[in-house]
């Protein structure tokens, strides 16, 4: 049986954060730059009052307020999932025009109290949809296509979702 090897952390430079210094249980924090989703040319959510999360060793998920989605390009799925610090978080196909991309994104319609400020706010995969902005940067995913998180210039990992990472 092969042991996990916990990686070292990257130390950040001037004006980056390392994933590996988000706590656990993960907080939750506003976001001050404006937060952008794009699919097929089309922005689908633009806000300036998003919340993110952070947690060890995962790159921030960011949350968009429901009044600042694009509500006609979701559609409800079935898939559910549980997770053990924020609750029950439903699923969202995203569609424009002829294109569509299932389970492209999520909420927590009830989350766990310490997460409330979360309620129906929505949360997009990165790899699932044309674009995500954190300002002017445009973001990358987090590597291994389970977690959502959103890479960028500004945060430093390794980051926990690629191969090999399971047991960090």
């Amino acid at each position: 049986m092969l042991a996990h090897v916990r990686p070292h952390r990257i130390p950040p430079g001037p004006g980056q954060e390392s994933v590996w210094d988000y706590p656990r249980p993960p907080v939750l924090e506003p976001v001050a730059e404006r937060i952008r989703v794009v699919l097929a040319g089309v922005t689908i959510a633009d806000t300036r009052r998003a919340l993110r999360v952070l947690e060890t060793t995962h790159p921030p998920n960011y949350y968009v307020p429901p009044g600042d989605v694009d509500s006609s390009s979701l559609r409800p799925s079935e898939r559910r999932s549980l997770c053990e610090f924020k609750g029950v978080a439903r699923y969202w196909t995203v569609a424009v025009g002829e294109l569509v991309e299932v389970d492209a994104a999520w909420s927590y319609p009830d989350p766990v109290p310490a997460f409330a400020a979360l309620a129906d706010h929505v949360a997009f995969y990165p790899g699932r949809v044309g674009e995500c902005w954190v300002g002017e940067e445009r973001a990358t995913p987090q590597p291994g296509g389970f977690y959502g998180g959103w890479v960028t210039s500004t945060v430093v990992g390794p980051f926990k979702g690629g191969p090999g990472s399971m047991g960090w």
